[in-house]
């Protein structure tokens, strides 16, 4: 998709930036999480976590417009994984509006979000996907990321167990 624009986030966003959170995890997340779980999400509920954290600014947000203002969003920072080094960044979540799927919207928020991680000495990225998410997976290994091996962790969620793996690429040359 041409004229993708990505921009930070701002409060007047949010609410774009739930809907999307909603509804991509409705249509991602089908037969891997609970219908139940899936139905009860709440885009009033993602809307006051998302502006808190636009409004702290931790994790950074970044909105990608296309044809319309939000068309799909990233949240990145610094890892939270225990026993992280400094230089290792993380990203939290990219979605994408599931009408708006491979048309490259997502590698747009992650060339972005990258770019920044870079400019703030991140040398390597880390994130966690459902181990079931097998096209979240396909995206992010095309875009360089590798599963790490021994990496799975299990959550509950409604209910269900679901397993991640954490997925990692170097943004930065080995060099110094």
């Amino acid at each position: 998709m041409t004229n993708v624009r990505v921009l930070n986030a701002s409060v007047a966003d949010c609410r774009a930036v739930a809907q999307i959170h909603v509804d991509a995890w409705r249509v991602a997340y089908e037969g891997i999480a609970p219908s139940d779980y899936l139905a009860a999400l709440s885009v009033e509920q993602r809307e006051t976590m998302w502006r808190t954290a636009v409004e702290r600014g931790t994790p950074r947000v970044l909105v990608a417009s296309a044809g319309r203002p939000v068309v799909g969003w990233v949240a990145y920072g610094r890892c939270r994984d225990e026993g992280a080094g400094p230089d290792v960044g993380e990203i939290w979540a990219i979605y994408v509006d599931p009408a708006a799927w491979s048309t490259g919207i997502g590698r747009a928020l992650w060339e972005a979000a990258r770019r920044d991680l870079q400019e703030q000495g991140y040398r390597t990225v880390t994130l966690w996907v459902i181990r079931d998410n097998a096209r979240a997976i396909r995206f992010y290994q095309l875009a360089g990321f590798a599963i790490e091996a021994e990496s799975a962790k299990e959550f509950d969620l409604g209910g269900a167990r679901i397993s991640e793996v954490r997925l990692v690429a170097r943004i930065a040359g080995a060099s110094a």
